[in-house]
C-alpha cells in the first residue's frame, strides 16, 4: 500500500502520465482531443499560480457566490441522538444551492482566459448544469448542457432554470438516459468542437486536467471549514467528516485541507448510493470517461446499470482521487439505500430547520447511525452540499409530503 504523500496537494500526487498510485486516472482520450487537453493543462497550471487570476476567482466566490457558507451545530439532533456533537457545513446556502457553484464558476473563468466563446457541460441532478448556466450568463459565454432524458424528467425544476438562464439543454436518450450517458455525449461533442469549446466536466472525473480543475475549485469548502473549526474550538478536535460520494467532487473539496491529519485525528467517511457503489462493492478497475477507476461492471466486463433515487449519485464510476484514498486507507467508504436516505430526511426535518437534497441525505443517514456510538467530545461534520428544493416532488411522491 502506497501512502498519501505529505505536503503535496492531493490533485498533484500523480505521475507524469496522470496516474495516481500508478493505476488510477490517466488520459484515455481521443487523438483529436490530446492537443486541446494539453493546452488546457498548461493554462490551468499557470492560472492556479497566477495571483491576478486567484484574486479574480476569490472576488467571484465572495461577491457572486455569496462568500463563506455557514458552519453550525445541530443542537436538537445532537440531543436526540446522544453521543457525538453533530455539526453542519451548509454549502447549500451558496448562490446556486450546491457545491457545483465553485467549479462551474472556475470553469467559466478558465473558458474566458482560454479565449473560447462556448462552454459544454454534463449534469445529472441538474445542479452543475444550473450553476454552469448561471456562470455562463454572468460572463456572457454560450452554454450547452447535456442531460439524460430520465434526469430531465425527475429534475424538471433545474432544467427550467437552465433554459431561463440562456443555456441550451441537450437531451440524451441513449443507454440508461442518466448521468453516465450525458457525460459520454458531452465528451463526444467536445472531441468534435474542442477548438472552439471549453469542456466543463461536472465532477472530479475524466482525464487528469478535468478532475484537477474540479477538485481544486471545490477545495474552497475545506479552506473555509478549517478556519471556522479553529475559530469555534480553538483547535482541530477529533473529527468525523462525512460526505456523500457520487463522482466525488464535494467530498474531495470537503476533505482536501484535512488529508495530512492522521486518520485517528480526522476520519474521512464517504457514503455511496447502495446500487451505485463502486468503492463499497469492491468493483474492478475499468476505463470510463477518459480515466481508470473502480467501476461497476456486468459479467461481461461492460459498464453496469446503476440505480439511485438521487440523480446526482446514479453513476457507475468514481473519481480516481477516491480510488487512491480508498487504496491508501486514508478514507473509508460505506453505502446507504434510498429508504435510508429518506428516513434520514424525515428525522432531520423533525428536529432541525434544514432541507438537504437527496444526495447529502445519504451522508446524514450515516451520521444518524454512528453518532450515538461516539463520545461527546467527538465532532461529526456533514457536508450539506445541496438544497432539497430540487427534490421536493420526488420526495413527496415517495413519502407523501415535503415540509414548507
Amino acid at each position: 500500500m502506497t501512502k498519501i504523500k505529505k505536503n503535496i496537494p492531493l490533485i498533484d500526487q500523480h505521475n507524469k502520465r496522470g496516474f495516481y498510485l500508478n493505476k488510477f486516472g490517466g488520459n484515455f482520450v481521443a487523438e483529436t482531443a490530446i492537443k486541446p487537453i494539453e493546452d488546457l493543462s498548461n493554462l490551468f497550471e499557470k492560472l492556479r499560480r497566477n495571483k491576478k487570476f486567484l484574486r479574480k476567482r476569490d472576488k467571484y466566490f465572495k461577491y457572486y457566490l455569496g462568500g463563506e457558507t455557514p458552519f453550525f451545530k445541530l443542537e436538537n439532533l445532537t440531543k436526540h441522538l446522544g453521543g457525538a456533537q453533530i455539526w453542519c457545513k451548509d454549502v447549500s446556502a451558496i448562490n446556486g444551492d450546491a457545491h457545483k457553484a465553485y467549479h462551474a464558476t472556475v470553469n467559466a473563468l478558465i473558458c474566458k482566459e482560454s479565449g473560447k466563446k462556448s462552454l459544454a457541460g454534463d449534469t445529472g441532478a441538474g445542479m452543475f448544469g444550473k450553476n454552469l448556466a448561471m456562470a455562463a450568463k454572468e460572463m456572457k459565454i454560450k452554454c450547452k448542457i447535456f442531460m439524460g432524458t430520465k434526469d430531465i424528467s425527475r429534475q424538471a425544476l433545474n432544467v427550467k432554470f437552465m433554459k431561463k438562464a440562456g443555456a441550451e439543454v441537450v437531451p440524451v436518450d441513449t443507454g440508461s438516459r442518466t448521468l453516465v450517458d450525458a457525460v459520454s455525449e458531452c465528451m463526444r461533442y467536445y472531441v468534435s468542437n474542442c477548438q472552439t469549446t471549453h469542456l466543463a466536466v461536472g465532477s472530479a472525473i475524466g482525464a487528469n486536467v478535468f478532475l484537477k480543475i474540479c477538485a481544486w475549485s471545490t477545495s474552497q469548502i475545506s479552506r473555509e471549514l478549517k478556519s471556522q473549526i479553529i475559530k469555534e474550538f480553538g483547535k482541530i478536535p477529533k473529527l468525523h467528516l462525512l460526505n456523500v460520494i457520487g463522482g466525488g467532487s464535494s467530498a474531495i473539496g470537503f476533505w482536501n485541507e484535512f488529508i495530512n491529519y492522521s486518520k485517528n485525528h480526522v476520519k474521512l467517511t464517504g457514503v455511496e448510493a447502495k446500487y451505485a457503489a463502486p468503492l463499497t462493492t469492491n468493483a474492478k478497475i475499468a476505463i470510463l470517461h477518459g480515466a481508470a477507476q473502480y467501476c461497476l461492471q456486468d459479467k461481461n466486463g461492460q459498464i453496469a446499470d446503476t440505480h439511485s433515487i438521487s440523480a446526482g449519485l446514479d453513476y457507475p464510476g468514481v473519481s480516481p482521487l477516491h480510488c487512491m484514498l480508498k487504496d491508501t486507507k486514508r478514507a473509508k467508504y460505506t453505502s446507504c439505500s434510498d429508504e435510508g436516505a429518506l428516513n434520514a430526511l424525515k428525522l432531520i426535518w423533525k428536529y432541525e430547520n434544514l432541507r438537504p437534497s437527496l444526495e447529502p441525505a445519504h451522508a446524514w443517514a450515516e451520521c444518524i447511525r454512528i453518532a450515538p456510538k461516539l463520545k461527546k467530545d467527538e465532532v461529526i461534520i456533514v457536508n450539506n452540499c445541496g438544497s432539497g428544493s430540487k427534490d421536493a416532488k420526488i420526495i413527496k411522491n415517495k413519502i407523501g409530503y415535503y415540509p414548507k
